[in-house]
């Protein structure tokens, strides 16, 4: 629910000109509306995160807390807050100056080139092998597979056709059978959809809006193995990370093809006007769940199972 209407320009720099005259003075440019937050880029070097929701707020302290510490460590630009501006009277909640991540959502340019493999195994490493305190987190609990919801009607097979969407369902029930993580739970984003991934000329080069961040299991993350890279990728994305046991790598992309849908679902929402949708959505989606269905693919041709099988097999190193 909508805590604050759209705010318009001459709104914004009068906030900056109360709380921060220093940087008043910047050019301000409205950049879009994210489910939480409204995001303005201020200069060439700054973005503006304005909260809309009730949870916006307790999502900005968290990142203002925790991001300037995972920052140095991430071989990817994330938006490292700078100032937490508490509530007043022209603005009800706090809100935010962050560092401006440079390029274009990965909803809009896809992370074609193929050095994005490597980059994304590597931010995931870092991200989930950080020694921070997961305990102190304050986030929500752990997202667990099976307590995730995923539909494959109508609406998914109007989009995908029912022969794919069925070899979906297979893939997602597969996923749901592996065993939980039981290992120690460690730091995630918790929300790689392409909207919050940065691509400039084809390379991934930024992992925005860390709302989510906080501890469980690294199968949530790496989901992006499929939902970002390029065709082919996901298998070498989890050599490069190392260490993904077979049963880890199902529940991955059981995490994939719920994101794959879920991107589908808020593209077809945007189609028909509906609250929250994304117009344009519905082919970002396909190509993700395309890459879902690969291996598939794959084995009808060759006649063997190249899908983990949870009896040990792991992507090492």
């Amino acid at each position: 629910m909508d805590v604050i209407d759209e705010v318009g320009e001459e709104f914004v720099r009068g906030l900056l000109e109360a709380r921060r005259p220093d940087l008043a003075g910047l050019a301000l440019r409205r950049v879009g509306r994210g489910w939480d937050n409204e995001l303005w880029q201020l200069g060439d070097e700054l973005a503006i995160r304005l909260p809309r929701t009730e949870r916006a707020p307790d999502q900005l302290r968290m990142e203002h807390r925790w991001l300037p510490r995972f920052a140095p460590r991430l071989p990817l630009a994330v938006p490292t807050p700078l100032d937490l501006i508490d509530a007043s009277e022209l603005f009800p909640q706090p809100w935010t100056i962050v560092a401006w991540v440079p390029g274009d959502s990965a909803d809009k340019a896809e992370a074609a080139d193929a050095s994005s493999v490597p980059l994304l195994a590597e931010f995931l490493r870092v991200l989930h092998g950080a020694e921070l305190p997961v305990s102190e987190s304050h986030a929500e609990p752990c997202r667990v597979l099976r307590d995730t919801r995923c539909e494959f009607g109508e609406n998914l097979i109007g989009a995908v056709g029912e022969d794919r969407a069925r070899e979906l369902e297979k893939l997602w029930r597969d996923a749901l059978s592996a065993p939980e993580w039981g290992g120690p739970p460690v730091w995630l984003h918790n929300d790689l959809h392409p909207a919050n991934v940065v691509v400039a000329g084809g390379v991934l080069s930024g992992i925005i809006d860390f709302g989510l961040l906080g501890p469980g299991d690294p199968a949530v993350d790496l989901a992006a193995a499929w939902t970002l890279l390029p065709s082919g990728s996901a298998t070498r994305c989890l050599q490069l990370y190392g260490g993904v046991d077979a049963d880890t790598a199902r529940r991955a992309r059981g995490w994939a093809v719920r994101f794959g849908v879920f991107v589908v679902e808020m593209g077809l929402n945007g189609e028909r006007g509906l609250a929250g949708g994304k117009p344009g959505w519905v082919p970002v989606g396909r190509r993700i769940l395309d890459r879902v269905l690969e291996p598939c693919e794959e084995e009808r041709v060759a006649g063997k199972s190249l899908i983990p099988n949870g009896k040990g097999e792991s992507f090492g190193r």
